[in-house]
């Protein structure tokens, strides 16, 4: 089981206050301490506009930065909007920050579920779906083809032939490890079939996971070569809420008001479009009590409970988690936390990997 953690740049308005650019130098310091504690992956988000989620506008540029401060952990976007962006600056922007980080990137991809995002962007949010299914396998054929590429659709439209070809090529063949994001059928059929690994978001409960998993792993017999040639393909990531402490109510105590208000705040204001209403199950308000949570979705409380429900995540299909968690707990109670999970949690879930490093 290889454990990651995802970053999305979210600041705390207590301590990291309008507008907010401290936030910045608080993730990269965590990001640092991931590495440090022996953790397999960091992972970083796209998201525009709003202060109350990320700010982080583009992951490949943040990206580079840490591939220099960074050596040995894998560093990723999960995901990059596909809608919002040129298939060919992906491809381009993909291999780059691969050889940079000395083939340590990771990319993730998705359809994005926040709608002023598109709209600040001048982009439809209705056909983002239908921008990224075109989108995608343009960006393989530049991995897989990199010569005579060729676009003549409704969103793109482009020729790369002659003498010219996409530069610059990554270390890692026949590219990084890619992933989608994905929970509705036709998005995971749609991984599946073109060679994906499969990420899961913070919301889905652990019956809800081990279904996905059991419907994207019927269609990967359709990812036919170069396809299934994918680094990443068959991988199952699932990222979940994180929170340890050395018993289960500390954990709560500690915890509750930050994750109960995190994890509404996904459902509230219309600001995801209805999207994670149609991945998640979640819909009352006694679906979002602190214990409704810590049974079914988050991995809060002491690292035996939190090792349980890992476990359970393996059971049902997830060949690696992802950790995530809000702002508001603090810095150092953050820095504490994760320090607790690499020392008791981490050893017993993964089994021999990276150690962890003492502090500078």
């Amino acid at each position: 089981m290889k454990v990651g953690v995802l970053f999305t740049s979210h600041p705390d308005p207590k301590t990291e206050p309008y507008p907010h650019q401290a936030v910045h130098a608080r993730v990269t310091e965590e990001v640092l301490e991931a590495e440090r504690l022996g953790f397999d992956s960091v992972w970083i988000a796209e998201h525009h506009f709003s202060n109350r989620y990320g700010i982080l506008p583009d992951p490949f540029s943040y990206l580079s930065y840490l591939a220099a401060k960074t050596s040995r952990i894998k560093i990723g976007a999960a995901v990059m909007v596909v809608p919002l962006h040129h298939p060919i600056r992906i491809a381009e922007n993909a291999a780059f920050v691969d050889i940079l980080s000395d083939g340590r990137f990771q990319l993730g991809l998705g359809s994005g579920y926040r709608p002023y995002e598109f709209e600040g962007l001048g982009v439809s949010y209705e056909e983002r779906r239908e921008i990224q299914y075109e989108a995608v396998p343009l960006i393989l054929d530049a991995f897989h083809k990199k010569k005579n590429l060729k676009a003549k659709g409704k969103y793109f439209n482009y020729e790369v032939g002659g003498d010219y070809e996409i530069f610059p090529q990554p270390l890692q063949t026949p590219h990084p490890p890619f992933f989608m994001g994905a929970g509705s059928e036709s998005s995971m059929k749609f991984a599946a079939e073109h060679g994906f690994g499969l990420m899961q978001s913070t919301l889905p409960s652990i019956e809800t996971i081990a279904e996905h998993g059991a419907f994207y792993r019927k269609h990967m017999a359709s990812a036919k070569a170069p396809l299934n040639q994918n680094p990443a393909f068959g991988e199952f990531d699932v990222v979940r809420m994180v929170y340890v402490a050395p018993t289960d109510a500390q954990a709560k105590a500690e915890s509750e008001a930050g994750i109960v208000h995190h994890m509404k705040g996904f459902f509230s204001g219309g600001n995801t479009g209805g999207y994670l209403g149609d991945v998640a199950e979640k819909s009352g308000e006694d679906e979002f009590s602190y214990d409704h949570l810590a049974e079914t979705t988050i991995l809060h409380g002491s690292p035996e409970t939190v090792i349980d429900r890992i476990e359970q995540l393996r059971a049902a299909g997830a060949t690696s988690i992802t950790l995530h968690y809000p702002p508001y707990y603090g810095p150092q109670k953050t820095l504490e936390m994760l320090r607790l999970f690499s020392e008791e949690v981490l050893p017993n879930v993964r089994g021999p990997g990276p150690q962890a490093q003492a502090a500078e």
